[in-house]
């Protein structure tokens, strides 16, 4: 039998899967749909199996120094601009920024940051397979990341220059209308809007509607107080949402509120939940709730987060809850030629890098040398492979 087997490691993956979306029906479909898209899909979606992976074969997790504050997921897609403040006028000719950085940290904890640097390895050599780059070119890009981490996590180093694609990817959103946000997500109805329902949107249980409208609240009194805002908050709709890969499975609700200047300026947030982190299979259930872990991994590693970021309770659920705005976005893989790799490549690892160095808990003394980069690369080369064959294995299954 082989070590390790794809064949099982596929098969645990999706009954983890069909545990978690036992709940809600259909998203277990929709899952797995989503998953067989590609291998880096895949990744996105089964971060319990990468810690698993290194849980049960040891010497894959093994490598140089470094501890602190991790995003859990890093991967490619896991970057991407958002707004930190509302757009409007701050000083004469100044806006508030659209900024660049690590979007995700549902995953977020305290451990050695060579996990996230395997995880993001594995995600771009799985990415540039399926964009058509060669293995030699993955490689090459592949030493320039861990070079750029290595150079912003240890002797702070300046970002490289931001590459083409990111610069027109904030370019794109920095053009959106809050009213572009509304009308891709909702419709008239009553004098004001409700969700679309839809593949975005769904009906929440009758049992959840109250019970998230009264979560929502308790948010709402306490980033009142925080940003210092002057009226309270008037539910007009909830819904189920239906985002992400990874998290499908987990409770998720939109909540549209009145804003400001009527029907086109009421507010979208999210209230998602939150639970033990894939990383804990190695490092240990976390001793925090688990929104609130969330909320303290961004403030740890960002250095403008976004704004009205909180927390609350549901249903007995740790819940997260953000605003959304119309500039968040991520990057598209599709629209990116294999020649803009290495530019994105060599961002990243500076980006997690200087994330890392926020975070910390334990920074070396000494820079991981050429001999350390190598050997994670091997391991991540390794994982890469394993991945792949797992998704080919789950594809097989399920066809």
């Amino acid at each position: 039998m082989l070590s390790p087997d794809p064949t099982q490691l596929a098969q645990r993956q999706l009954a983890r899967d069909r545990s978690d979306t036992a709940r809600f029906s259909s998203i277990y479909e929709r899952k797995i749909l989503r998953m067989t898209v590609s291998p880096l899909a895949y990744l996105r979606g089964t971060a319990p199996l990468f810690y698993g992976l290194l849980k049960s074969h040891p010497d894959l997790g093994k490598g140089p120094a470094g501890e602190g504050w991790l995003c859990g997921d890093a991967h490619l897609e896991n970057f991407g601009v958002y707004r930190t403040a509302p757009l409007r006028v701050l000083k004469k000719g100044k806006r508030a920024p659209v900024v660049f950085d690590i979007n995700d940290f549902d995953e977020a904890v305290v451990g050695p940051w060579r996990y996230d640097v395997l995880r993001l390895l594995t995600s771009l050599i799985l990415g540039g397979r399926e964009l058509g780059a060669d293995g030699k070119g993955s490689i090459e890009r592949s030493r320039l990341l861990l070079e750029t981490y290595v150079d912003a996590a240890f002797r702070e180093g300046h970002l490289p220059q931001v590459p083409h694609s990111v610069a027109r990817l904030i370019a794109k959103v920095t053009l959106r209308s809050h009213v572009d946000l509304l009308n891709r997500r909702t419709k008239p109805a009553h004098g004001s809007r409700v969700f679309v329902r839809g593949d975005r949107y769904t009906q929440l249980p009758k049992r959840l509607e109250l019970l998230a409208i009264r979560a929502f609240e308790t948010y709402a009194r306490n980033i009142r107080v925080r940003e210092k805002l002057p009226r309270p908050f008037e539910v007009i709709d909830v819904a189920f949402r239906i985002a992400g890969t990874g998290s499908l499975g987990k409770l998720r609700v939109a909540v549209l509120t009145r804003g400001k200047g009527g029907r086109d300026g009421e507010w979208i947030f999210d209230m998602k939940e939150q639970g033990v982190p894939a990383p804990a299979v190695l490092l240990g259930r976390p001793r925090i709730d688990p929104a609130r872990r969330v909320l303290e991994g961004i403030e740890a590693c960002v250095p403008r987060p976004p704004r009205m970021t909180g927390t609350t309770q549901l249903d007995g659920l740790s819940m997260f809850v953000r605003r959304l705005a119309p500039q968040e976005d991520k990057l598209d893989l599709v629209r990116i030629a294999p020649a803009e790799l290495g530019a994105i490549a060599a961002y990243l690892g500076s980006v997690l890098g200087r994330a890392h160095r926020r975070g910390a808990r334990k920074i070396p003394t000494k820079p991981w040398t050429r001999n350390e980069q190598n050997a994670l690369l091997d391991r991540a080369v390794a994982i890469s492979g394993i991945h792949e064959a797992a998704y080919l294995a789950m594809c097989k299954s399920t066809n």
